[in-house]
């Protein structure tokens, strides 16, 4: 079972920063009709409670499925990492206009980049509770792991956006947010995957 009221007050941290991300990214992608009623503040709300429902959800279900303890500590991180990619991609993106091509290959790697070194830091001290001293060397297999996450994220990324593109009316800046979306599904597996059992084996 999960150490509760230390992981409950990190999970609300990391649950109030995921609703305070998705505000830029709703602002550069805007509402669909059916959430327009609610506002982007109603869904930065909305994402906070669906985020400690789904930590409380998952720690309760942790007491019979050890594994889930990793898990459900991983996934409030990857939801955390998810928003602060998007929403540095989303950032890039109305800054310079650019939806496809290299310019979008380019802000999808640093909008990456700036979401695996805030992810170190949450794997190490709370999803993995590393107390690993060669924290170097650790580092450094971080970014190996991440480097190859890395390939695959902006890889897929990539080919959705500039290979498959846009259909049936879809906006390339959503197109872009869908392609962003299903690398970053693929590429949390390898990660998890990776930190367990290379990074931060115990």
């Amino acid at each position: 079972m999960l150490n509760n009221k230390k992981d409950l007050k990190i999970a609300a941290l990391a649950a109030f920063l995921i609703a305070l991300l998705a505000i830029p990214i709703i602002n550069n992608l805007g509402l669909p009709p059916f959430l327009k009623s609610f506002g982007t503040l109603g869904i930065s709300v909305a994402l906070f409670i669906f985020t400690m429902v789904g930590f409380l959800l998952l720690n309760f279900l942790s007491r019979w499925f050890l594994i889930l303890r990793q898990i459900t500590k991983f996934t409030i991180v990857g939801g955390l990492n998810t928003f602060l990619d998007f929403a540095v991609l989303n950032f890039l993106i109305a800054s310079s206009g650019i939806v496809s091509g290299t310019g979008f290959s380019f802000s999808k790697g640093i909008s990456f980049i700036v979401a695996t070194i805030n992810s170190y830091f949450w794997n190490r001290h709370w999803t993995f509770e590393s107390r690993n001293r060669e924290e170097g060397l650790q580092f450094i297999q971080f970014l190996v792991v991440s480097t190859i996450g890395l390939f695959v994220n902006v890889g897929i990324a990539s080919v959705i956006v500039n290979k498959i593109g846009p259909f049936g009316g879809i906006s390339p800046t959503l197109w872009a947010n869908i392609g962003a979306l299903t690398a970053t599904a693929a590429s949390l597996i390898w990660n998890f995957l990776g930190y367990k059992f290379i990074v931060f084996r115990k």
